[in-house]
């Protein structure tokens, strides 16, 4: 009874604090989410494009104190300056994105929160969560962001157009390529029996010359050395994988291997 007290003490002592934190965080998070689904959507909506804005200008005002000199290198110019529309515009964009801590969170924070606000509304709506969806809030995003900013004056309608098509693409090229890599790659299963030998022999790197000579599990007990040879596949690693089918596979199945 005392070493199992003992027991539990040492593994209690022995927990990371760090861990402790997380563990902890990740609970409420957790109770978070649960309670916010099962909120109505305008409440829904609401709360997380608050918590997202907030977010994004903590992330804006950061970056701002980075860039804190950077809006003295764009002057304003005096108001009697002949400056043409263009010209105008191009400082205009220069001073919104090289702003202060004041400046860079109000422009993260109505990014983050149009963004987080439009995705929760067409999930909900939708049922699911895809490229359309994810590029419809990044085009609204990119309008907001650019009103707000006030980047091209005078065409400001024309130029959050822009904007907003711009994020969307943007958006959807890495919601597209966020897709593919977080896919497991899918196994195939002509090559299973061939990639678990393989592996158990640490000759996993020579899985594309049995692929590319078309080595499947059918012909895994036909091979020979000179069909190893065939796929450019090494002398000595040839010997092992003709060793390993020697010994390991069942002896219907040794047909013509050492050949």
């Amino acid at each position: 009874m005392e070493q199992g007290k003992q027991g539990i003490m040492v593994a209690s002592q022995s927990q990371n604090p760090l861990e402790q934190i997380q563990a902890r965080f990740k609970e409420l998070e957790n109770g978070f989410k649960l309670w916010l689904s099962k909120q109505s959507l305008p409440v829904e909506a609401a709360v997380v494009t608050t918590t997202s804005a907030a977010q994004g200008a903590a992330i804006g005002a950061f970056m701002g104190t980075l860039t804190a000199d950077a809006p003295s290198a764009f002057p304003t110019p005096p108001p009697n300056a002949a400056l043409n529309p263009q010209a105008m515009a191009s400082l205009k964009q220069a001073q919104a994105l090289a702003g202060g801590p004041f400046i860079q969170a109000r422009n993260f924070a109505v990014m983050t929160g149009v963004n987080a606000g439009i995705s929760c509304v067409l999930k909900r709506l939708r049922g699911k969560e895809d490229v359309q969806s994810s590029m419809a809030a990044a085009f609204g995003s990119g309008v907001m962001f650019s009103l707000v900013s006030g980047m091209g004056a005078p065409n400001q309608a024309t130029n959050a157009v822009t904007s907003g098509l711009f994020f969307a693409l943007v958006q959807g090229g890495l919601f597209q390529i966020g897709q593919k890599f977080s896919q497991p790659p899918v196994e195939d299963i002509h090559y299973a029996k061939t990639r678990h030998m393989l592996n158990n022999l640490g000759l996993l790197s020579y899985e594309k010359n049995f692929k590319k000579g078309l080595l499947n599990d059918n012909t895994l007990p036909l091979l020979t050395d000179s069909a190893l040879r065939d796929v450019r596949i090494p002398p000595g690693p040839r010997l092992l994988i003709l060793d390993h089918i020697q010994r390991d596979l069942d002896p219907k199945e040794k047909r013509g291997s050492r050949h």
